[in-house]
C-alpha cells in the first residue's frame, strides 16, 4: 500500500530498535516534528506505524531478514530509535551550555554494543549521573553502533540516539 502524505506531514527513513529487531523503514509525522526525538513526544501511539519496512530479526543461530509493506511495533517495545540518515534538526542540547561536557558511554542495546557519549555535568561522574538518567529516553552523541551478528557490517555512525536506560546495560 502507498501512502499519500497529507501537505502538513513528513517522511523520514528511521531506525528502531527493539530486544530481538532491527527495522528500517519510513516514519509519517508532521512536518513541525523533530524526528531525531519524536520517542520523547507527547502523543506518541502505543503502536508505532513504520511503512516499507526492512526488517532484521534476531533470535535463531542466524538474523531472518524480511521486508513487508507496514509493520507496526509496540510503542513499550523500543529500545533505541534514530533517524538514518543526518537531519537538519538542532540537537537536543545547546553546545556552548557551561558546565556539561560530553561523556564517553559504552552500552548493550538488545544485539547492539554501542560507543558514544552523554552530557552530563563537569562537577559529576557517568557512575554517579547513569541513576538520575536512569528515566524515559537518553540522548547518545556521536554513536557507533555494531552487532556481534552482523559482524560483516561496518560499524553505522549516528550523530544523535535515543536509547531507553532501563532496557539498556551500561559499561564505565
Amino acid at each position: 500500500m502507498e501512502y499519500q502524505l497529507e501537505p502538513e506531514e513528513k517522511s523520514t527513513t528511521v531506525m528502531v530498535y527493539t530486544t530481538n529487531m532491527l527495522v528500517r523503514g519510513e516514519l509519517i509525522t508532521k512536518k513541525i516534528m523533530r524526528v531525531g526525538i519524536w520517542p520523547r513526544s507527547m502523543g506518541v501511539p502505543n503502536l508505532i506505524h513504520i511503512f516499507n519496512p526492512t526488517v532484521l530479526l534476531f533470535g535463531g543461530p542466524a538474523p531472518k531478514h524480511f521486508s513487508q509493506a507496514e509493520i507496526f511495533i509496540p510503542t513499550a517495545n523500543l529500545i533505541g530509535f534514530h533517524a538514518a540518515a543526518h537531519l537538519d534538526e538542532p540537537l537536543d542540547y545547546d553546545p556552548n551550555e557551561k558546565n556539561r561536557l560530553n561523556a564517553p558511554v559504552s552500552l548493550i542495546m538488545g544485539g547492539f554494543i554501542v560507543k558514544g557519549h552523554v552530557r552530563i555535568a563537569s562537577s559529576s561522574s557517568l557512575t554517579s549521573s547513569l541513576e538520575v538518567m536512569y528515566n524515559g529516553w537518553l540522548s547518545i552523541y556521536d554513536a557507533e553502533i555494531t552487532n556481534s551478528f552482523l559482524s560483516q557490517t561496518q560499524p553505522m555512525l549516528v550523530k544523535f540516539l535515543l536509547v531507553k536506560p532501563s532496557q539498556t546495560s551500561f559499561f564505565v
